[in-house]
């Protein structure tokens, strides 16, 4: 074949969230919004906040030759500035400059460059499951191989044990999600610090390097749980962060790769990471909302809807008997299916017009993410579907 089949087959391999999501579009203009109940894309359901709007019309002022030209590629320096100045008021002295930082197009962005930047041919990736499933992806085409390690079956904290058993000497990195999607829950700090321990062992036994990649795109949606800054626990630390959730931005794609200056290889990583973005062809992040940034940096993400949907849908979801793990942060609920398959269960609720996403799609079987980024009314509506059913079970 003429074409490159690994991507002809990534293609072919349609994404699970948005053929649901796609799906509930179609019956939403079948049978009406408001009969369907569509938990599938995590799509903040709360709007930006005004000072995004006035930030972009204040750019708007700019000549357009300044306002939609080319940045230099790892962003323009008074935003990297910006974000350096602010991580280092909420995480201590130290913690980052300009120069550390790589403005990237969102999360997927900062995680592919991240990858290109640290492996080679040969080397593993290990994620913990359930993870979101385009690492895979991204691991993959970086010439990695990617290797699943179930979370703890009962907290779904890291699985400290089962990690250390499946690093070899092709271990590059382990990738960590939290505040996590799917599950919610937020590695604690004792959980991370024994991580640590686990990857300096590894590092002394092997005579290897092992990076931690923390991916924090939900960082600022919790429930009142701490978030440790990973880099203060693991100094082979790089921190790839979006603005999709905190600012509910998804569409506008921008974020940031942080090389932190703990890190001992600090000076060869940034460079790689630059390379890796030049590689992938990423020319420089979104000019218009590299400004944004600027100005929008310390805005606090509004929790309160997301808090309050959380409320509706666990208690609603366990006066019906259904067992589901309590999110600490991000807004998907994490519900064990009512059968071992994830997707016969989710078949079932279909039928329903209830859209969760079955487990099998994040490296787990027997569970299905709900995400309650969605109307309150959804919430409140659906639960007559979800005593369906609970009882077409019983």
């Amino acid at each position: 074949m003429s074409i490159n089949e690994k991507s002809r087959a990534y293609g072919a391999q349609k994404s699970s969230i948005r053929e649901i999501s796609a799906y509930a579009n179609a019956r939403k203009a079948e049978i009406g919004a408001e009969n369907v109940f569509d938990f599938s894309l995590g799509n903040p359901s709360i709007p930006a906040p005004d000072a995004v709007r006035a930030s972009i019309e204040r750019a708007l002022a700019l000549p357009a030759t300044q306002l939609h030209g080319y940045t230099p590629a790892n962003g323009l320096p008074a935003v990297r500035e910006a974000v350096a100045a602010s991580l280092t008021r909420r995480f201590g002295d130290g913690t980052a400059s300009a120069d550390d930082l790589y403005l990237t197009c969102g999360a997927a962005a900062s995680l592919s460059i991240t990858f290109n930047a640290i492996v080679n041919a040969g080397d593993e990736v290990i994620v913990i499951a359930p993870y979101f499933p385009e690492y895979r992806v991204w691991i993959e085409t970086a010439g990695a191989t990617c290797v699943e390690v179930l979370a703890d079956a009962k907290t779904f904290q890291v699985d400290v044990a089962a990690v250390a058993a499946a690093i070899t000497p092709h271990t590059k990195a382990v990738v960590i999600n939290s505040p996590n999607n799917p599950v919610g829950s937020v590695y604690s700090r004792d959980n991370l610090a024994a991580l640590a321990d686990a990857l300096h062992e590894a590092e002394k036994n092997l005579g290897t390097t092992i990076y931690l990649v923390a991916d924090e795109p939900y960082r600022e949606i919790t429930y009142g749980a701490e978030v440790p800054w990973v880099p203060s626990v693991y100094d082979r630390t790089i921190v790839c962060y979006s603005y999709s959730k905190s600012l509910s931005l998804p569409g506008e794609r921008i974020g940031w790769v942080l090389v932190p200056p703990t890190n001992p290889e600090h000076d060869e990583l940034v460079l790689a990471v630059a390379g890796a973005g030049r590689k992938l062809g990423f020319v420089c992040a979104p000019a218009l909302f590299q400004r944004v940034l600027a100005d929008c940096v310390d805005c606090p993400s509004d929790v309160e809807a997301y808090a309050e949907n959380r409320r509706a849908l666990t208690e609603g979801l366990s006066r019906l008997g259904y067992e589901f793990i309590e999110p600490e942060g991000a807004f998907y609920l994490w519900v064990k299916a009512l059968e071992p398959d994830a997707e016969k269960f989710f078949e079932r609720a279909k039928a329903l017009e209830l859209l969760p996403v079955p487990s099998d799609s994040f490296g787990c079987p027997g569970w299905v993410r709900v995400g309650y980024c969605v109307s309150h009314e959804t919430i409140v509506n659906s639960l007559p579907a979800w005593a369906k059913l609970a009882e077409s079970y019983r």
